[in-house]
């Protein structure tokens, strides 16, 4: 929730918004040449250990070998835009995966630092074309991050891998019908 919504005292609804039906199987990458980065926030390293490792194991379903996953750790979840930002410049990768968790502690910050996130990576997304797969948890408790990193909510880093697999073909589709292409499908 924003954090002006929350000071206007917004209540937050407990709607669960979790994946439900099992996780479909990987999508084959089109392009197995590429490399793909993974930006790793080292606050609460377990969880971000567990992304990580669902993450590259998700890739390799899809036809990425490890060794073609560069991974980057970063501080914490505040400084995956810079991160994801210099990388995507170096022309070297085809998508950017940015993982870890951010808890709820008792002030605004988590709020500040999620919108911070997602925000960045959006931007850096539209400003360089590569794109960014956020599987930045965020979460109200140290039990709900171990739920979605592994636990019995499955684990949000093959999600992160499963969109940067995704956005990889799609834009690699789009490039290859080049200005006023038709569409394939």
């Amino acid at each position: 929730m924003p954090p002006a919504a929350r000071a206007a005292g917004v209540p937050r609804t407990l709607t669960p918004m979790a994946r439900t039906d099992p996780a479909p199987p990987a999508e084959r990458l089109e392009h197995a040449d590429v490399r793909v980065a993974a930006v790793v926030a080292g606050f609460h390293r377990m969880i971000a250990e567990e992304l990580l490792k669902g993450a590259i194991a998700r890739l390799g379903e899809s036809g990425l070998p490890a060794d073609a996953v560069d991974v980057h750790w970063i501080p914490g979840a505040y400084e995956a835009p810079a991160a994801a930002q210099a990388l995507a410049q170096t022309g070297r990768y085809a998508a950017i995966m940015a993982l870890g968790a951010v808890i709820r502690g008792e002030t605004a910050h988590f709020e500040y630092v999620c919108d911070a996130a997602a925000n960045g990576l959006m931007r850096v997304s539209l400003d360089t074309g590569v794109p960014c797969a956020f599987g930045i948890l965020t979460c109200d408790t140290l039990l709900q991050a171990e739920a979605r990193a592994g636990g019995d909510k499955g684990n949000k880093g093959d999600e992160a891998a499963d969109a940067a697999v995704s956005m990889i073909n799609l834009l690699a589709s789009a490039r290859a019908m080049g200005p006023g292409g038709a569409s394939r499908s």
